[in-house]
């Protein structure tokens, strides 16, 4: 991760964007101090108006690579929705 100040970054804002859309992290700092991190968002993603409000607080941060294709196809038991409904009200007539 590279590390630059405040004035640095202002006068060279081109190339640190640039940086980070090759995939770098930046870490800003103010007085030598850490305030912020540029890093870069995936393009392949659909990242939608409040999805980049929450990464910009920093309260989320999106993957770094895609999930696996093999994500969910495990062995799933053969279960009937007949099944599911008898259970959900055997339970429910528990109390």
């Amino acid at each position: 991760m590279q590390t630059v100040n405040i004035a640095d970054l202002k006068n060279n804002l081109s190339s640190y964007i640039e940086m980070v859309k090759a995939g770098e992290e930046i870490l800003v700092k103010d007085r030598n101090r850490p305030v912020a991190r540029l890093m870069p968002l995936i393009a392949e993603e659909n990242v939608d108006a409040e999805e980049a409000r929450l990464v910009a607080a920093g309260v989320l941060r999106l993957p770094t690579r895609k999930k696996s294709n093999h994500f969910g196809k495990g062995d799933t038991p053969d279960v009937t929705m007949s099944d599911v409904i008898a259970v959900i009200r055997a339970e429910r007539d528990e109390d």
